[in-house]
């Protein structure tokens, strides 16, 4: 049972997720849960590290990140405790948790388990703290935001849990954002596959990494609100699905940033010569299209980069400017992705043809489009956002009734 930081926001909530733990004792279930810090408090430790040194040393950082979590778990296990739960706190170095040495952005390597079944096998409650490890040289690592549920998931896998529920302020996985479809179906079951795209995409529900991991270990997940007592969205393999959804959801992302290089020479090795130096720079390419001239020596090239990369991207292709001899750099960052999500895509045809209908009868351009096996995105101007996600939730039969 993993609980978010609004959930675990104050006393009262905290007492709260402690009667809910204990709910599945009771019912004799073994549990193990793991906790994030209290909302707000990891950006104000952030802000503080960043206050006192911009480049600062990020072992110190993840000393100072990781405070948050080691809170709430013991603050957990004392109200466990009060209902008379056997409960005790682990963090991430007790465990230990072990992870490699890239502070900030740490990936578990491995979880004993021999200590845990020891005390599960006794009835106790283990409460982990969330996000937090500890590297090869006996340091404090942490995993990156969200790293929470990256956490949940590796315990799950750790203790071959049968089900990891990830406990959030949403009832489960919609069809796309109910703030802008009011139609809005939440789902009871999503392939691991369709989650990944749906986090990759913009849905905010749950961490990529964690998603990524529970594909990886077959752990069943769970998406469930901690304020309402009812069945959330199983994250499960594609065979547990029975009837597959031609379409599964609709998901937008604001995060895109679009370039356009005019009249590259069309010769091999052009394209190596763009992304080259990108990569370098580490800046990460998303869709890209290449356009050919009619006589065959010159290219455009467009593609897309993260809001946060667009200024050092363009500022790495001015400074190659001279070797990769475009005429123009066209640059835009009002355009966002919207994406059409569903693994019956693989056996169904008509489904594009059906999106550039519906954005056609809106009167919505299109200015990239790039596929995968389950996935079909475009580029579209950002004002258009909203529409674009309503008329596809309605084309491909979405929406409520």
């Amino acid at each position: 049972m993993k609980f978010g930081g609004t959930s675990v926001a104050n006393i009262e909530r905290i007492k709260a997720v402690a009667q809910r733990v204990k709910r599945e004792v009771d019912a004799g279930n073994e549990v193990a849960v793991v906790v994030s810090a209290m909302s707000g408090v990891t950006n104000q430790l952030v802000d503080w590290c960043k206050e006192l040194a911009p480049l600062h040393d990020a072992r110190e950082y993840d000393v100072v990140v990781a405070s948050g979590e080691q809170v709430t778990c013991g603050l957990m296990a004392i109200a466990l405790q009060e209902l008379g739960v056997d409960a005790r706190s682990w963090l991430g170095w007790q465990v230990p948790i072990k992870t490699d040495d890239a502070h900030g952005k740490a990936r578990i390597l491995d979880i004993p388990r021999e200590d845990l079944d020891r005390r599960f096998a006794k009835g106790q409650v283990a409460v982990f703290a969330g996000f937090q490890g500890v590297g090869s040289d006996n340091r404090v690592t942490t995993l990156g935001r969200g790293g929470s549920d990256t956490s949940a998931v590796a315990v799950a896998a750790a203790i071959g849990a049968d089900r990891c529920d990830i406990f959030t302020d949403v009832d489960g996985v919609y069809t796309t954002d109910p703030r802008i479809v009011a139609k809005a179906r939440k789902l009871d079951k999503i392939t691991y596959e369709e989650m990944l795209e749906m986090a990759s995409l913009g849905a905010k529900v749950l961490q990529i990494r964690s998603v990524e991991m529970a594909m990886k270990h077959r752990v069943r997940l769970q998406v469930l609100s901690s304020f309402e007592d009812k069945p959330g969205t199983m994250v499960v393999d594609e065979e547990e699905i029975m009837e597959k959804e031609l379409v599964s959801g609709i998901a937008y992302s604001r995060d895109e940033a679009k370039i356009t290089l005019t009249r590259v020479a069309d010769k091999p090795g052009v394209a190596a010569g763009i992304f080259g130096p990108l990569a370098d720079a580490n800046v990460n390419v998303d869709m890209i299209v290449q356009n050919i001239s009619e006589d065959g020596k010159t290219t455009d090239m467009t593609f897309t980069v993260s809001k946060g990369d667009f200024a050092r991207a363009k500022q790495v292709l001015e400074g190659s400017r001279s070797v990769l001899d475009f005429q123009d750099l066209i640059s835009d960052s009002n355009v966002v992705k919207v994406s059409v999500i569903g693994v019956g895509m693989r056996s169904h045809a008509g489904i594009a043809q059906r999106m550039f209908k519906a954005l056609a009868e809106k009167g919505i351009n299109i200015q990239v489009i790039s596929t995968s096996e389950i996935k079909i995105s475009v580029l579209v101007a950002e004002e258009y956002t909203e529409l674009a996600v309503r008329a596809l939730h309605t084309a491909y039969g979405l929406d409520s009734e």
